[in-house]
């Protein structure tokens, strides 16, 4: 029977029917085999056509702690997911659905959203792998900050319970109020219940919603002779002025500008219509993130009416995502759009800046998207108990919200069924499977501790 033509109730019974070639306690096996790859390996080949000056500094990253390890170790779960259980129902999937992948912005509306927020990996494929990689990160960030067994595999189980739960209710909604659902997070401090956790919220609220390009301005830009322009702070920041002789400056200002029109060329008409009110003033290189680190990331400082009128605009290498090797290639034909619209489909609302474009020179792909439009995160290296449920409460109903757009939340949801067993499943799988993220930590820290792998923090 052809999809469209089930009824919600058909939907439900097929989803519920694919438990009996897998079964929802398949979903706790985790083992390696004895054909896995190196993990190093995996990690290591990534550096090939990255900035190799900033390789050490991302491994320095890594292996800080078995969480940041495992942040940027999106490659290595990939493949370890490639061979465990699945339903057979594919949805767009994020990739790299880690707790720290998910964090607040502003939508177009002018209202402070949370939802997903990086899709440098996003592939159609089956949903099972982001909810299996969100659980492992809660059981890592639990054992890094300190909380015992029982206290991490209760909050690993709401976050799991969470998404299942939010994916039956989504089942019973329209198509068109499954697309425009979304969390505010004026409603999730509203939704806490105690008292200085709802302060704490709308302090960080405050907080965030200030982190617009004019905060961005003072942090980034310094003023000389009336004019901005991008703070030199090398290696990690390099203005376009710091890039070699002056004849290599002027090539860059022309390859800049060009980058800027085949950008304009992937935004809807009306962006193109306000980004042209804006001219370039300044341009630099920035270092960003854990697992990115490498890749090329550049700023574009732009003004609008006058000096006061700023705009950040980030560009962003896009590789092939780490999924493909194991899925397939995308159906876009530059990576650069399979993040776009990968983006698109799985926030309710998202950057109006969102673009891509192809550099021919170089052969790389890039996205484009705004740098601060009160863009927040949940710093993970210190919190408490609370604090992690609190992180736990809202993750899993986004996750699934994001894959109910595109995917089949009936179907979903008649898989994982009413009760608590996929949810215990995921929980042994998400323990199981922290235990070899820290097995592969200990591996990567020991190559660096005794030389063979080079790694150094920059000033």
């Amino acid at each position: 029977m052809a999809e469209h033509s089930r009824t919600p109730e058909e939907h439900y019974e097929y989803g519920k029917s694919l438990r009996e070639s897998t079964p929802l306690e398949a979903h706790a096996e985790w083992s390696p085999g004895s054909n896995r790859p190196d993990p190093v390996e995996l990690v290591e080949e990534q550096n090939e056509g990255r900035v190799q000056w900033l390789v050490p500094l991302r491994r320095m990253r890594m292996v800080a702690s078995p969480f940041t390890f495992y942040r940027g170790g999106a490659r290595i779960m990939a493949t370890d997911l490639a061979g465990t259980a699945v339903s057979g129902i594919e949805t767009q999937i994020c990739g790299d659905a880690h707790l720290s992948n998910f964090g607040t912005y502003a939508s177009p509306e002018r209202h402070l959203v949370f939802d997903l927020n990086d899709f440098d990996e996003t592939l159609p494929g089956p949903w099972e792998w982001d909810i299996k990689r969100l659980a492992a990160s809660f059981v890592l960030a639990g054992r890094h900050n300190g909380l015992d067994d029982k206290e991490t595999r209760k909050i690993t189980q709401r976050t799991v319970g969470d998404y299942r739960k939010a994916m039956a209710k989504l089942a019973r909604m329209r198509v068109t109020d499954v697309w425009y659902s979304h969390a505010r997070v004026d409603r999730i401090r509203d939704l806490l219940k105690d008292s200085d956790m709802q302060e704490d919220v709308a302090k960080e609220i405050k907080k965030t919603m200030r982190k617009d390009s004019r905060h961005a301005l003072d942090k980034l830009a310094e003023e000389v002779d009336g004019q901005y322009r991008i703070r030199s702070e090398p290696p990690l920041l390099v203005p376009l002025r710091d890039l070699g002789d002056e004849h290599d400056r002027e090539v860059t200002q022309e390859w800049i500008l060009g980058f800027f029109e085949k950008y304009l060329d992937s935004v809807p008409d009306d962006i193109q219509h306000l980004l042209k009110k804006f001219h370039v003033k300044d341009f630099a290189i920035k270092v960003v993130g854990v697992g990115s680190v490498g890749t090329r990331c550049y700023i574009l400082l732009l003004e609008g009416r006058d000096r006061s009128d700023p705009l950040f605009l980030q560009i962003k290498q896009a590789n092939k995502s780490v999924l493909e090797e194991h899925l397939g290639p995308s159906r876009y034909a530059t990576s650069g759009r399979r993040v776009v619209e990968g983006q698109r489909l799985m926030q309710t609302v998202s950057d109006i800046f969102l673009g891509h474009m192809e550099s021919a020179e170089s052969g790389n792909d890039y996205y484009w998207r705004q740098l601060k439009d009160w863009k927040g995160s949940m710093d993970v290296e210190d919190i408490d108990r609370d604090e992690l449920s609190t992180m736990a409460r809202h993750r899993g109903w986004t996750l699934a919200r994001s894959h109910a757009r595109s995917g089949d939340p009936i179907a979903i949801a008649g898989y994982m069924g009413s009760g608590k067993t996929f949810d215990r499943a995921l929980v042994e799988f998400a323990e199981r499977y922290a235990d070899q993220a820290e097995q592969d930590y200990a591996a990567f820290a020991a190559q660096i501790e005794s030389g063979q792998l080079e790694a150094a923090e920059y000033e």
